[in-house]
């Protein structure tokens, strides 16, 4: 599986180069518009092929990159995979609660189920790697069902963060070393103490 680290990286780039060309064929066509004093702007034509193509572009990058992003697979396919562990976590109180094992203890390849729910407000659920990146998150909110399905391929240590806004108290929702990955060939490098 590929790591959201690199496959984010590569998006960047991507995205970045269809920014540049979207934005210099909007200041060529304003340049059309107003040089030489003339007030005429692209040929309906040209301009319509003009958004065709970046619907396109912006279109395909899509359908050639979502399998590409590691939680796809789990969430295309979520009805058919029976979890190896759940782990149940509570949100009250700007405070972040694990029951049982603590770090959670998570065998490579193993499918976990994170179950969080709210008692009161919407808080965020985020796994975070040791330098600071987001392995993956979602939001928890008041008498919803809130579960991520996720499996680790790497050894690591990850902390788990609040990412909604809940108030200046929601900035400080953190749990040091939650989740300990253990048994995998490769280390996330990103992840490590």
């Amino acid at each position: 599986m590929a790591d959201s680290v690199d496959v984010l990286s590569t998006l960047k780039i991507v995205y970045s180069i269809y920014a540049w060309i979207v934005i210099s064929l909007i200041a060529w066509f304003a340049y059309n518009i107003v040089r030489d004093g003339k007030k005429e702007g692209a040929k309906p034509a040209i301009f319509y092929t003009y958004i065709a193509i970046l619907v396109v572009i912006g279109t395909g990058l899509h359908f050639l990159t979502y399998n590409t992003v590691p939680w796809v697979p789990y969430d295309l396919n979520r009805d058919k995979i029976k979890p190896d562990k759940v782990f149940h976590i509570t949100y009250k109180d700007h405070k972040i609660t694990i029951e049982g094992e603590k770090p959670m203890l998570i065998h490579c390849g193993d499918k976990v189920v994170f179950d969080a729910k709210s008692e009161d407000l919407t808080y965020g659920f985020g796994i975070f790697r040791q330098n600071g990146s987001m392995v993956t998150q979602m939001q928890v909110v008041p008498g919803s069902r809130n579960d991520l399905l996720w499996i680790f391929d790497k050894n690591g240590v990850y902390n788990i963060k609040s990412t909604e806004y809940s108030g200046p108290k929601g900035a400080f929702m953190e749990v040091k070393d939650a989740i300990k990955v253990i048994g995998c060939m490769e280390y996330d490098r990103y992840s490590m103490k």
